[in-house]
C-alpha cells in the first residue's frame, strides 16, 4: 500500500497509508485534516484543495480545464495547487508529499 505524507493546517506532517486506485480525496477525507470533500470527488466545490509538493508534480496528469477553472476561484491558490479528488493515487506515487490548503 503506497504512503501519503500530509501536512496539516498547523504544520504538523503525517504519513498514512493510501490505497492504489482511490483518489488522494478519499484517504484525506477519512482523516481529521480539514478535508471535506462536500461534493463527494465530483470537482464541484474545491473542499477538498491541497498544494502538491513541487517534486511531485511533474509526476501526476495535468489538471483538467473543470478542476483549473475551479482553482482560478480560490483565494489561496497557488503553485501546486490541486484538488484531490481529482488526483488518482497510485503505487507510482508512494510517498506523494500534500499540504491541506487554508479553508475558503
Amino acid at each position: 500500500m503506497p504512503t501519503l505524507k500530509i501536512v496539516d493546517r498547523d504544520g504538523v506532517e503525517h504519513a498514512v497509508e493510501a490505497r492504489a486506485g482511490l483518489k488522494v480525496m478519499e484517504t484525506l477525507r477519512e482523516l481529521d485534516y480539514g478535508v471535506a470533500a462536500i461534493c463527494g470527488g465530483m470537482c464541484s466545490c474545491a473542499t477538498c484543495h491541497i498544494y502538491v509538493d513541487p517534486a511531485w508534480l511533474p509526476k501526476i496528469p495535468a489538471p483538467m480545464s473543470d478542476e483549473r477553472e475551479l482553482l482560478q476561484e480560490l483565494a489561496h491558490v497557488k503553485e501546486g495547487s490541486r484538488l484531490s479528488c481529482q488526483v488518482d493515487m497510485t503505487d507510482a506515487l508512494d510517498g506523494l508529499r500534500v499540504t491541506i490548503a487554508p479553508d475558503e
